[in-house]
């Protein structure tokens, strides 16, 4: 087999590779992002002083939340604000 051509397998096996590395890192996107909500609700001003930790986790897990962060963790997202600019900046070095 000529070095350019590469296995059906391999293929296979690279985008199995790129699914799972983009599931792992939205998982870990929304895990943040929940978390940093929940320390939030205890606060000074949080609800989580008042309600305790069962009122948090209820006022923290709602629709609207649970949207920002699927828009906030998706792959395209974080591309476009991590690695982007990391890139031109690495091309600006490189000059």
């Amino acid at each position: 087999m000529p070095p350019t051509e590469v296995s059906a397998k391999e293929l296979v096996f690279a985008m199995k590779k790129n699914v799972w590395r983009a599931a792992i890192e939205v998982g870990f996107i929304i895990f943040l992002f929940y978390s940093n909500l929940l320390m939030g609700e205890f606060e000074r001003s949080g609800i989580g002083q008042k309600k305790g930790v069962a009122g948090a986790i209820a006022d923290v897990f709602t629709a609207a939340n649970f949207g920002i962060a699927m828009v906030a963790a998706q792959p395209v997202t974080s591309y476009a604000v991590n690695d982007i600019p990391q890139n031109l900046r690495r091309d600006d070095y490189d000059r």
